[in-house]
């Protein structure tokens, strides 16, 4: 067979660039220490080493989610190291002001001075942040103040019972932050307690406010708990003369407990054992536009109409989707006796009207509260004795209800945060003034005072509690993912890395190889018949 000039040349070119090609992939495994550059160096190793370098990198994201975690609950468990530290104090404080026998007004006024510094401090630890800026106790309302108001008119918290969860491995997520609800307002209380606000929909400016209060009398309050208090501010006009007045009504019922009582701002309202001050200019209600329906506003009046004895008939009247039956059981000669019917005890028609709010005279009827009414189910006889369609229905269209003006809440709880605690104490000395009754109401305060901060420092050692489990857990899932990741280099390094004695020996030999083809072509090339020329 004959070989071609052409062909040697290419046979050459081919083996030196193939050699070269060797050559230069081993001094590039050698240069990045790397065996395996691309896929297609070791198809199964690639895939392995994909899966091996995914594990690694999750292993560090985990690693900056712990110390993330770490960094939290350690703020967390300094401030909580913080707050113990305080209601200690307070305690203390509260022990010493229990000897109401020798202190006397000015001691306690220093006392509530004290309290009332430490209930500042305390109230800046609960609204702590961490180094991401979120307030640490507000729950999954991380960038809201979880504590607001102060010691007169009480204290909101604003975030909720949420937990903000890291995830520190493939199946472990771990809580890196604690509710401020739980650990400082669901506190249990020595006593049947309440809580108090204003209503969110109040319409004064500045807003209306009422004092934390207490419960001066429990015995009294306990059997009224677990009900509610809504103070309802009426309009004007309920009182005479006119003036700001509220009603005070059970929640649940619409009970009414103390009704169109007069209004001083910040003077001291006592209901059901529970004493509170409001301050401010609440907005008054507006007055409800009576309902009316006159006699003869549909036809003319005719008189007489005998309804005596078998010819009684009957008509109904509709307010607030209610119903009650009326009965005309009389000679009716004029709108006198038509009054006096309607008014009657023996018929039923006077409990009729009392149950739905309305008034009927001589001159027709008409509803007070101002919700309007209708009037139906009556015959001809009774359209000509009223002068109204009662045959096809008629009524009122001029009544307007009565409209509730701002309204403050004073809600039963078996639960007392840890700052009302410290508002409630500070009130109490400062309105200590020697006198008998002031001192037993300081008395019955420190006791409680105590007993609540005893809960306040068990539910701080219960937090603290579950944050050293929760650092442990995170130590440990640390440790483990230390010797996962040793042991996943050392698999990584056998399947990626170069082995620089085996490249290098292999370089050797890549080398030799191509100065043999760049020899061997040398002499190739020159057994040509140009050469014998």
């Amino acid at each position: 067979m004959r070989i071609s000039t052409l062909q040697i040349f290419n046979i050459a070119n081919r083996s030196m660039s193939d050699a070269n090609s060797s050559i230069a992939k081993t001094q590039e495994q050698i240069s990045t220490g790397k065996r395996v550059l691309h896929p297609s160096d070791d198809p199964v190793a690639s895939t392995k080493i994909m899966q091996l370098s995914d594990e690694l990198a999750s292993i560090k994201q985990y690693g900056r989610n712990i110390d993330i975690a770490q960094n939290n609950l350690t703020i967390e468990e300094t401030v909580l190291d913080s707050v113990g530290n305080l209601t200690q104090r307070i305690r203390e404080l509260a022990v010493r002001a229990g000897n109401t026998a020798t202190m006397g007004v000015g001691e306690y006024k220093a006392l509530a001075s004290e309290v009332d510094a430490r209930l500042l401090e305390l109230q800046a630890s609960l609204n702590t942040k961490n180094a991401n800026g979120d307030y640490i106790f507000g729950g999954y309302k991380s960038t809201e103040e979880p504590f607001t108001g102060d010691g007169s008119s009480g204290f909101q918290y604003n975030g909720d019972d949420g937990q903000q969860f890291i995830k520190i491995a493939n199946n472990t997520t771990i809580a890196a932050s604690d509710s401020g609800k739980a650990a400082f307002v669901d506190i249990e209380s020595d006593n049947n307690t309440i809580s108090t606000y204003a209503s969110a929909g109040n319409q004064s400016n500045p807003p209306v406010q009422i004092s934390v209060g207490e419960v001066i009398d429990q015995e009294a309050f306990d059997e009224f708990y677990p009900e509610d208090i809504v103070i309802t501010f009426n309009a004007d006009s309920n009182i005479s003369p006119p003036g700001k007045n509220f009603t005070a009504t059970e929640r649940s019922t619409g009970r009414v407990i103390a009704s169109n009582q007069s209004f001083s701002p910040g003077a001291e309202v006592e209901l059901v054992g529970v004493r509170v001050k409001i301050y401010g200019a609440p907005v008054s209600g507006i007055p409800a536009m009576p309902a009316t329906q006159s006699w003869g506003a549909d036809s003319a009046l005719a008189f007489p109409q005998d309804f005596s004895g078998a010819g009684q008939e009957t008509f109904n009247i509709t307010v607030a989707g209610r119903t009650e039956t009326f009965t005309l059981d009389a000679n009716i000669t004029s709108l006198a006796d038509l009054s006096v019917v309607l008014n009657d005890a023996g018929n039923g028609n006077a409990a009729a009207l009392n149950s739905l709010g309305l008034v009927a005279n001589a001159g027709g009827i008409n509803m007070p509260g101002g919700l309007n009414f209708t009037i139906s189910g009556g015959s001809a006889n009774i359209d000509a004795v009223t002068g109204l369609n009662t045959a096809f229905g008629t009524g009122s269209s001029d009544g307007v209800p009565a409209q509730a003006g701002d309204r403050v809440f004073i809600d039963s709880s078996n639960k007392q945060d840890v700052l009302t605690t410290l508002a409630r104490f500070s009130a109490a000395m400062k309105n200590f003034n020697g006198t008998a009754e002031t001192r037993a109401e300081l008395e019955a305060v420190v006791g409680n005072t105590i007993n609540n901060l005893d809960n306040a420092q068990t539910s701080v050692l219960d937090i603290r509690s579950k944050i050293g489990a929760r650092s442990n857990t995170l130590e440990s899932t640390r440790s483990i993912h230390l010797d996962t990741a040793q042991v996943t280099d050392e698999i990584l390094s056998n399947l990626r890395d170069t082995d620089y004695a085996e490249a290098s020996t292999r370089l050797a030999a890549q080398s030799l190889i191509l100065e043999a083809a760049q020899a061997s072509f040398i002499r190739v090339s020159r057994l040509t018949l140009f050469s014998q020329l």
